[in-house]
């Protein structure tokens, strides 16, 4: 989800629906139905004075009456702003779903079915048209998941709401603004429960000041069924935000033995020829070629995968700064352009296992009649509880937790 340079800490973790959802037993849906308003006589006092503001800044009297005919407080959407709980991911996780076989087999079918269109945008915005698919595929799962919240009512119980009152504020007025210009009617404006909208997940002020009606038809229409608008919004954004075309985010590499960590991290800079002198090298053992200033990244530390990096994973950054984000997105296009998945190995995690012994215990579990949701390697709520659930037909502590014993244990009773 691109977060506007006025307030990008509104960041919502991970990609701000999709990827949440499709974690394996992960989050449950919620229907139109869940976002239902309440009765509230302060919100509605204070909407009536919001709505004389928006006449106030240029937004028709028409707009705006038909933009809040009905609207109301919505509990779910602070339910959602105060609880929004970080996935503790490690990146050998957050890739297993960022770029599953399912969201790269669908991804390279996009590019099969919309190649003519996105070829257009690449050649107009010089950004790679697997990058654009990668963020679609990450924000929305190409355009399934794009959200249900009603966006009008979300926002306005987020201004009213007042906890970043000024930044929803402005956001709910970018979408009055959009309503204005006929880029949506109220009915199709859905997306999450803070207003990020379509098939790219772009906040109302990015659309605004970014949006791009590449088809034509007179609207930057990011909720359309034909995805055009919102990838060419996508394209736009990080193209003004520094992408290099033709130039890699990231290559993986090798690190010299008792290579310092220290040297690590986003911001410690220095020449790829400064990197080659200290010995490190590309998966092949080969020089990696000067695509500009480079940092190391360690996410994992100093016994997993290594990535040097380039500027455009700064422009991604722009887009949503969180690392495993950037990196998922950028690890996702590079398999949609058939590049291979990460050779580095991964550690084992704090209870001894690797993501093949966590796979096996997904398995296993799934053998013996216990649903996990999946055998991605990432253990999830609905793996947690199936574990839970077999602890306690073994009259074991319920401890939720795939450790090395549990496994052992797996395989003695299967």
């Amino acid at each position: 989800m691109p977060i506007p340079l006025s307030r990008r800490a509104v960041s919502l973790g991970l990609s701000s629906l999709a990827l949440s959802a499709c974690v394996a037993g992960g989050t449950s849906s919620v229907s139109r139905n869940d976002w239902r308003s309440v009765t509230n006589a302060e919100f509605d006092r204070w909407l009536e004075g919001f709505k004389g503001r928006a006449v106030s800044e240029g937004i028709s009297q028409t707009t705006v009456m038909r933009a809040f005919q009905g609207v109301g407080y919505v509990p779910l959407v602070i339910e959602r702003d105060r609880n929004q709980a970080e996935f503790n991911r490690t990146m050998e996780d957050y890739l297993a779903i960022a770029a599953s076989e399912e969201r790269i087999a669908m991804g390279r079918a996009k590019l099969r079915q919309h190649g003519a269109v996105l070829d257009r945008i690449e050649a107009r915005f010089g950004v790679e048209k697997e990058v654009m698919c990668a963020v679609w595929g990450m924000e929305s799962f190409y355009g399934t998941q794009m959200g249900d919240a009603p966006v009008i009512a979300a926002l306005a119980t987020l201004t009213y709401d007042g906890r970043r009152g000024r930044f929803f504020g402005s956001q709910l007025m970018a979408a009055l603004r959009a309503l204005d210009r006929g880029d949506a009617t109220v009915a199709r404006m859905r997306g999450s429960w803070a207003g990020a909208m379509g098939h790219t997940q772009v906040m109302p002020e990015v659309l605004e000041d970014y949006g791009v009606d590449f088809d034509g038809d007179g609207r930057r229409g990011v909720w359309d069924a034909d995805p055009t608008d919102a990838l060419a919004t996508t394209a736009n954004y990080l193209a003004r935000h520094g992408w290099r075309h033709g130039q890699p985010w990231a290559v993986e590499v090798q690190v010299p033995e008792g290579f310092d960590a220290g040297l690590a991290g986003r911001r410690r800079t220095r020449s790829v020829a400064s990197w080659m002198g200290i010995g490190v090298r590309d998966m092949d053992g080969n020089r990696v070629p000067d695509h500009g200033a480079a940092a190391i990244l360690l996410p994992m530390g100093a016994a997993g995968p290594a990535l040097m990096i380039f500027s455009n994973f700064t422009a991604i950054w722009r887009y949503n700064p969180a690392e495993n984000y950037v990196i998922g997105i950028g690890h996702l296009s590079d398999r949609l352009a058939g590049g291979p998945p990460i050779r580095g190995s991964f550690p084992a995690d704090e209870n001894g296992l690797t993501r093949a012994g966590r796979m096996e215990v997904q398995r296993r579990l799934t053998a013996q009649g216990y649903d996990t949701g999946g055998s991605d390697g990432v253990i999830g709520p609905a793996s947690r509880t199936a574990i839970r659930a077999y602890e306690q037909a073994q009259g074991l502590p319920e401890t939720g937790v795939a450790t090395d014993d549990l496994l052992a244990r797996l395989r003695q009773t299967g």
